[in-house]
């Protein structure tokens, strides 16, 4: 990698829907928009990928795109996986210092979340994320960081989230076949909450629902760490799919008739507004005739009920249900979808509000939107990342300059 490129980070966003090749350059350690490339997703079904040819075709077309934009080239990236195959799961282990108290290193924390981390996965699951929630140290809990505390027995509650290896490698082989190297893997959800989170929400407890096209991803904090994570089978396009066949229209006139006029709140539609459907004669479709407004919202509103309700009993499940104190965040492109926010405050029973990503120097205003919030919060995820690397790294090499500096 050449000067001219090493402090740019790309990340790939490869949903049902669409592709995303963003690219930002850091400066004086911030983060600043540099190009970016979308195209339509193809080869892709219910939120994993069913064609490699047609999917990594689309993801060297946004890749393209982003490098003319970034006028840079681009030669790895951060993929993000999500997809109803994506779990999360709580564990907890920990470690024995012996009889006499020792002061905790580093290596002493890597060795409890090795055992913490040490539960039975089926062969087809990978590891996406290993995520403290706290430290014990001696009984002692809501401890961040024990490096530098004494003390004779160390444990660790986790949080991991796993995928599908396969489903995680068919991104990885799109991305490659597009002449870009994974540098890293990052959960969808982690990244959306990354892009739309204050730093009191996440202490306060906050769920993260991102919808996308065929799934929500969700994530939920407390106390700052993540408690939860899941991924549900239910997206913007089933939506979609119920106005086409319930208005017998085509996918395309359904979602164009959703964005303009679905509400998934029958009683704040007004009875006598109409919308004109149809009428495209020449692609097979039907004569334009009128419908009421209110028609489309009934028949948005019960699978919005669906999808919330299932967002609830997810979370009662996780014991995360009262652990919300700060509410729920929608995000993703089905967030926008009018009435959405009336039936999760009614359901969940805790405040609702749209998230949209925190925007980036110089970032064109049509990025900050909550469709591209997985995106900006990947960029916002690697920085951070890269960030603390970078400061354990110098940590160590001034402790390891101080033992040699001491030896003489």
């Amino acid at each position: 990698m050449n000067s001219k490129t090493d402090n740019l980070i790309t990340v790939l966003d490869v949903g049902s829907s669409k592709s995303c090749v963003l690219v930002a350059e850091l400066l004086d350690g911030v983060l600043r928009y540099r190009g970016h490339g979308v195209v339509a997703s193809r080869g892709m079904r219910r939120g994993v990928i069913s064609e490699l040819g047609p999917a990594a075709e689309a993801i060297d077309s946004a890749a393209l795109t982003a490098e003319k934009s970034a006028k840079a080239p681009i030669e790895s990236t951060v993929v993000g996986i999500g997809g109803p195959h994506v779990r999360g799961m709580n564990s907890q282990g920990g470690i024995s210092m012996g009889s006499r108290m020792k002061e905790i290193t580093r290596e002493d924390v890597r060795s409890a979340i090795d055992r913490a981390r040490s539960v039975g996965l089926a062969p087809d699951r990978e590891v996406l994320h290993l995520l403290p929630q706290q430290f014990i140290l001696d009984d002692q809990g809501g401890i961040h960081d024990p490096v530098g505390m004494v003390g004779n027995r160390l444990e660790v509650c986790l949080h991991l989230s796993t995928c599908s290896g396969s489903a995680a490698q068919s991104v990885v082989t799109c991305a490659n076949r597009a002449k870009l190297e994974v540098a890293d893997t990052v959960f969808e959800g982690i990244a959306a909450a990354e892009a739309v989170l204050s730093a009191d929400e996440r202490e306060l407890g906050v769920c993260v629902a991102d919808i996308g096209a065929s799934s929500t991803e969700l994530v939920v904090f407390f106390e700052g760490s993540v408690a939860h994570t899941a991924v549900l089978p239910i997206g913007g396009d089933h939506f979609t799919n119920d106005l086409a066949v319930g208005l017998h229209v085509s996918v395309e006139e359904a979602e164009q008739l959703k964005r303009m006029y679905g509400n998934c709140v029958v009683t704040s539609v007004p009875q006598l507004n109409e919308v004109e459907i149809g009428g495209n004669l020449a692609s097979g479709g039907q004569p334009a005739r009128m419908v009421r407004q209110r028609f489309l919202a009934e028949i948005l509103e019960p699978r919005a009920r669906e999808l919330l309700t299932m967002l609830r009993d997810n979370l009662r499940a996780g014991g995360v249900l009262e652990a919300m104190g700060a509410g729920c965040v929608f995000t993703g492109g089905g967030a926008l979808l009018a009435g959405m926010l009336d039936n999760a405050e009614s359901l969940l029973r805790v405040p609702a509000r749209i998230g949209y990503p925190v925007p980036l120097s110089r970032m064109p205003p049509e990025l900050a939107r909550p469709e591209f919030s997985v995106a900006i919060g990947m960029l916002l995820y690697t920085h951070r990342t890269q960030v603390r690397k970078a400061s354990e790294e110098q940590g160590l090499a001034q402790k390891l300059k101080s033992i040699f500096a001491g030896s003489f």
